[in-house]
């Protein structure tokens, strides 16, 4: 690889880096999704990551079929649906780690082809499910990795306020030089965010974030998305637990067999009939007795001598099924 400039430590930096980020397509808007990256936000309602038609095979296996999706800047939008459904893998593509059959996908307006790897991580930061190290980096070295498409540009100069607002913001400053292997799985995890954030990219693209966290940090988790939303970014997160979507996402994407069964809104979207059949388990929608949000509750049996029917016939009832 050709190099160029040193950085601070001496070492040379790739000579993508050197140059800084790609500039704006001459037709592009001033303030629109061609702004180079890290100097102004794309405006509200501005699309940053678009999906048409794309259709991922896996081997011999139809992961994702026919998916249209549009991700904007200024929103959270959840994909949720049931184990195998999908969302990973609809991520992968939007995020330009895996490639489409068929179809195209589309960041800041061209399709991923067309950017490099670096301009890439100029426009979309991802968080992977797991978070594997194979040297005992400390965690703010782990967070700093996050600027590493900044190197050698005009913004580098950020680099210190931008990792110490990650770490402040998923409360891991305190750990700050504590090796990353070392970590519980729910630390490792807000490290791995922190990184993402400290990357400073307008589109984010998180898988199950919450998911090795506990009550009160997955608040955290999502109440982060909803500050970097307002502050312009898109968000996409792959979410399990459909009441921090319903609590916090604009819009729900429902995944079932590798398509997209429902988008829209949670009020629109979580409906019983709909989330019964996609998750094959009967459930009950109902709103927050506060915030009027929906809520969604699995079907149960109900208590020892209880005469009503059975959670069979109820779950049949629901997901559509017929007793044989």
């Amino acid at each position: 690889m050709t190099c160029a400039a040193a950085g601070g430590d001496g070492r040379p930096w790739p000579s993508w880096l050197a140059a800084g980020p790609s500039p704006a397509p001459s037709d592009a808007p001033a303030d629109g999704p061609g702004t180079a990256p890290g100097t102004a936000r794309p405006a509200p309602g501005a699309p940053l990551a678009e999906a048409a038609d794309v259709h991922v095979r896996l081997g011999q296996r139809e992961v994702l079929a026919g998916i249209g999706l549009t991700v904007r800047a200024g929103e959270v939008l959840a994909l949720v649906g049931p184990n195998g459904a999908g969302k990973s893998t609809l991520l992968a593509a939007l995020s330009a780690d895996l490639p489409a059959s068929s179809g195209v996908v589309r960041i800041d307006g061209r399709p991923v082809g067309d950017w490099s790897a670096p301009d890439l991580a100029l426009r979309r930061a991802v968080l992977p499910q797991s978070a594997a190290l194979s040297f005992p980096f400390p965690v703010e070295d782990v967070v700093r990795m996050g600027r590493a498409p900044w190197a050698g540009t005009a913004l580098a100069d950020a680099d210190e306020e931008a990792v110490a607002a990650a770490m402040a913001a998923t409360e891991v400053t305190d750990f700050a030089a504590r090796p990353f292997s070392a970590l519980s799985g729910g630390e490792r995890a807000r490290v791995a965010l922190a990184r993402v954030l400290a990357q400073r990219a307008p589109l984010l693209l998180l898988d199950e974030p919450t998911a090795a966290l506990d009550l009160r940090h997955q608040e955290l988790v999502l109440r982060i998305c909803r500050e970097r939303s307002a502050a312009g970014d898109g968000v996409v997160v792959v979410l399990h637990d459909l009441g921090l979507a319903a609590a916090y996402a604009d819009r729900v994407a429902v995944l079932h067999d590798g398509r997209i069964a429902a988008d829209g809104a949670p009020s629109e979207v979580f409906e019983d009939g709909l989330l019964s059949r996609v998750y094959r388990q009967p459930v009950e929608v109902l709103p927050h007795p506060r915030t009027g949000a929906p809520l969604v509750v699995p079907v149960r049996d109900g208590a020892p001598g209880d005469s009503g029917p059975s959670r069979s016939a109820v779950r049949n009832a629901h997901c559509g099924l017929t007793s044989a």
